[in-house]
């Protein structure tokens, strides 16, 4: 393809020394040119900056977030990817998030932010416009509750309406090797531990505001485009499920579909799941809906706990985000139906800035680890673990996160991978890859897509929905991996241009050809579906030299006992599928990805 025109408005990397406290703006137009930003701008930078046998929590391993060229631009293009080596399992960290992060990083005039070295004492950076300004973050180091610590970020920076807060709590300040960083209090980048690499660089915070503009060189096309996608995301049923109950809506379908996996995934569907089901939660407990900047769906369902802190009727109100990925992993496979259960769990979780998915997995296996009396009360510093005992379980996401109380639960803070190792059970901790599962267990596509795709994340390839294809139409191995790959393939182009993979089906190749017309950026829909190619390409790349390999994979018998939505799986198909995918992808030839 030929890349001889300039992307507009797109060329600038701040770089972050956080070890000298200083910063320097460098023009990269040729990484734009190519990659158009997001994931694949990001992905380059990585094997640019990557140091081979940097461990994750190296102050020299870079963190790298970066936009698109869509970002604050069209409608529920919003999202931000970082890039990191993950403390969790070692490998590729990749993790997205919304609200107005994105936003004002264009608005401040930086497409992506390169951050380097570690700090001698906690620190936050502002960033407003031209100025980068490193302050002392020791006294918000330490706070219990990571949403407290944006009220204060609030009340001291400017950047009002145009602002973004990032943040770690004490998961990323204790080194939880799956830490999370929110994201203006109701977003994250949540997977794989990005925390716990800000705690170890003493980076807590980012401010980041501007008051650049994004120009549009044919203004006339580009509102016209605008309002095409605007009505037909408002206007059409294809973005209501996210706007009416979200991804909350998923729990009785699955759980229909014998694919919700509960009491650390013992089976595959929940007698509770009516009260912890999205249309549970909107009927009792949703309060308001709240949007990503430059979104119109309204995604993001908040829930209104009053949590009683006296016997005279006093009562603390909480706005608690919930979506179906948070109801699985502290609900039905925790065996906990009380919703009010699960939003203080998730609450706890929250507060802390551990991501969810991992803790409950980790939860889950621990108090089968109990039951089965393969640990005490003596690993456990007294705590019974029981299915749906969510007030042992708020105690013992402290535990975790305190990390030091005993051998048990620092082992707990490191992921099932590690504690299974150390303890036993590595039949019954459900992870893949080293991650702890998602809320599927669906079939094949699933497990293949979880094992081999480029971040071990159902959001990039979709695995459970080559199962549902399949569990409706009849389709051979090959066909489920080549949709996997194909799905892969278009998700790393809409995540170069950082569109919310929600709105894919609306962001087709031929609608972003379009789009990116109107703001000076020629794109053929041929040329889109081959940079979505060349970017996986790139990503397993980056994977392998972080120390992925296929030979390392292991596969828990729990996902060979439990029946699922297609059926109960046999090992052996599996391992042949997961050996057909490997060549495919070419994955043991060697990877072209960086020529």
């Amino acid at each position: 393809m030929s890349h001889s025109d300039p992307i507009p408005g797109l060329r600038n990397i701040l770089y972050l020394d956080l070890t000298n406290h200083t910063s320097k703006v460098v023009d990269r137009r040729d990484l734009y040119e190519i990659f158009l930003g997001g994931v694949g701008v990001a992905t380059t930078l990585m094997l640019e900056e990557y140091e081979e046998g940097t461990g994750p929590l190296d102050p020299k391993m870079p963190v790298i977030l970066s936009t698109g060229p869509l970002t604050g631009v069209f409608p529920t293009c919003t999202k931000v990817v970082a890039m990191f080596r993950s403390p969790l399992n070692g490998e590729l960290g990749e993790s997205y998030a919304g609200g107005h992060l994105g936003m004002s990083m264009r608005y401040a005039g930086y497409e992506t932010i390169v951050i380097t070295g570690a700090s001698e004492y906690p620190v936050y950076v502002a960033i407003h416009d031209d100025d980068v300004i490193f302050r002392d973050a020791s006294s918000i180091w330490g706070i219990s509750s990571a949403n407290d610590v944006g009220k204060i970020l609030r009340g001291i920076e400017k950047g009002a309406g145009r602002r973004s807060i990032v943040r770690i709590g004490r998961g990323g300040e204790k080194g939880v090797k799956y830490a999370s960083v929110n994201v203006d209090t109701y977003r994250h980048f949540g997977r794989l531990g990005l925390g716990a690499v800000f705690g170890a660089k003493k980076l807590k915070a980012l401010v980041i505001s501007g008051n650049k503009e994004i120009q549009s060189p044919d203004h006339k096309n580009y509102r016209k485009m605008y309002k095409v996608l605007y009505e037909t995301i408002v206007k059409t049923g294809l973005m209501e499920k996210y706007h009416n109950l979200g991804t909350s809506e998923n729990i009785l379908g699955l759980n229909e579909l014998k694919g919700l996996p509960t009491r650390n995934l013992q089976t595959s569907s929940f007698e509770g799941a009516d009260t912890i089901s999205g249309e549970h939660f909107a009927d009792n407990y949703l309060i308001r809906r709240v949007s990503c900047a430059g979104c119109p769906i309204g995604c993001i369902h908040i829930a209104m706990l009053k949590k009683p802190f006296s016997k005279s009727h006093e009562y603390e109100t909480l706005n608690i985000s919930y979506d179906f990925e948070l109801i699985y992993a502290l609900g039905s496979n925790l065996g906990v139906s009380d919703p009010k259960a699960v939003l203080e769990l998730i609450d706890a979780c929250e507060k802390a800035g551990i991501d969810i998915i991992s803790t409950g997995v980790v939860l889950a296996w621990a108090t089968e680890m109990q039951l089965k009396e393969k640990i005490s009360t003596k690993e456990t510093l007294g705590l019974e673990l029981n299915w749906g005992d969510y007030e042992t379980y708020l105690q013992a996401i402290e535990l975790i996160v305190q990390r030091s109380p005993n051998e048990f639960y620092s082992a707990l803070g490191k992921g099932v991978v590690y504690a299974s190792e150390k303890f036993g059970g590595k039949d019954f901790a459900i992870q893949l890859g080293g991650l702890e599962i998602p809320g599927y267990h669906t079939g094949l596509g699933n497990i293949v897509g979880l094992s081999m795709g480029a971040r071990h994340s159902h959001l990039d390839n979709a695995g459970y929905s080559a199962d549902q294809k399949a569990f409706n139409k009849e389709l051979s191995d090959e066909e489920i991996l080549d949709i996997i790959i194909r799905e892969e393939d278009l998700r790393c182009m809409l995540n170069s241009l950082t569109i919310c993979l929600f709105a894919r089906g609306i962001y087709s190749p031929e609608v972003v050809s379009e789009a990116l017309e109107t703001i000076g950026i020629h794109r053929t829909p041929e040329q889109l579906t081959e940079l979505g190619k060349l970017i996986c390409r790139k990503k397993l790349l980056l994977k392998k030299k972080f120390g992925y390999d296929p030979e390392d994979l292991t596969l828990p018998k729990r996902f060979f006992e439990t029946v699922a939505t297609t059926g109960r799986l046999d090992e052996e198909r599996v391992k042949k599928a997961l050996e057909l995918y490997r060549k495919k992808q070419g994955m043991d030839e060697g990877n072209e990805g960086d020529k």
